[in-house]
């Protein structure tokens, strides 16, 4: 038997051992923690009530200073142009379009240069048997209409989602992030070299997360920078960056509980485009009690 002094101090050393482990994570987390890479989101502008459900949101490359944003479903088959104090520059009509759900748009390259990628892909019951893809030439904010725009036709390899989010890559890659509203929050690659008018299946790529009520909601919008280097994407609630990866899988970030949204006070925050400057804007849908559309912005710093 140990005398009981030295028994006293070794229960001391013990104990003292243990909470200084149950110190170390805490104080390694503190010293791995990041501040957020943007400033607090701050509410630019109300748009105009023709835009009361802006869904979705893309910074032109060919027009500096110009954003394009569209209505959800059942609306006139157009895109808007704005300025960055939220004016409305003018209405483009898409030729040869059907606005049937679109819920987010996106600027990518394309044959002709740069494209306008809308997605007719909400779908709130899960319930469609295909969903639908436009592409077609950005045009400019005086256009009356597009040019003829190419239809792509789509399914899920999973069953029907709901999808309100879509990004495009340098290299042409398309992606949709569905909502979560019935089933996990999933990333999705468009069939690379669809003829126009074809059906492609979808490949599902990665999952975010189990369901879309957890870790800040439900997904409303995405977008990647030009470079490629960042993606963002959206919830109602804040807002994650994503490094793009092999094969389209996206890392997430510091902060992964991403950075809230609460100071731009959106009626109900729909869409999210990176802009010049590492600028990332915001759009929201109208609210139920009068509240107009919002148009909001991040300031960033983003490392190449």
């Amino acid at each position: 038997m140990l005398p009981i002094a030295p028994l006293r101090y070794l229960l001391a050393a013990v104990l003292l051992a243990a909470g200084c482990e149950r110190q170390r994570p805490a104080r390694e987390a503190g010293q791995a923690r990041e501040p957020p890479p943007c400033t607090p989101a701050t509410r630019v502008a109300r748009l105009a009530p023709l835009l009361h459900e802006s869904s979705g949101l893309a910074a032109s490359r060919r027009h500096p200073g110009v954003l394009w944003t569209h209505n959800d479903s059942g609306g006139e088959p157009a895109v808007y142009a704005l300025d960055e104090s939220g004016h409305l520059l003018g209405t483009v009509l898409v030729t040869g379009a059907r606005n049937l759900d679109w819920e987010d748009i996106a600027l990518g390259p394309c044959a002709s240069g740069d494209c306008l990628y809308i997605g007719d892909i909400g779908d709130d019951d899960a319930a469609r048997a295909s969903i639908a893809l436009y592409q077609v030439p950005e045009p400019a904010p005086g256009n009356a209409q597009t040019a003829p725009a190419e239809r792509f036709t789509l399914t899920y390899p999973d069953g029907p989602r709901d999808a309100e989010a879509l990004f495009v890559l340098p290299d042409t890659s398309v992606y949709l992030v569905s909502k979560g509203r019935k089933g996990p929050v999933a990333v999705y690659r468009v069939p690379a070299g669809m003829a126009t008018g074809a059906t492609g299946r979808l490949a599902r790529i990665q999952e975010l997360s189990p369901n879309g009520s957890e870790r800040g909601g439900l997904v409303t919008g995405a977008d990647a920078t030009p470079d490629g280097r960042w993606v963002a994407i959206r919830t109602y609630e804040v807002v994650r960056l994503y490094r793009p990866a092999a094969g389209g899988r996206l890392q997430p970030v510091a902060p992964e509980a991403g950075m809230p949204l609460d100071d731009a006070d959106e009626p109900q925050g729909e869409a999210i485009a990176f802009g010049r400057d590492d600028t990332i804007w915001l759009s929201s849908e109208a609210g139920p009690m009068g509240d107009r559309a919002t148009l909001s912005r991040l300031r960033c710093t983003l490392r190449p």
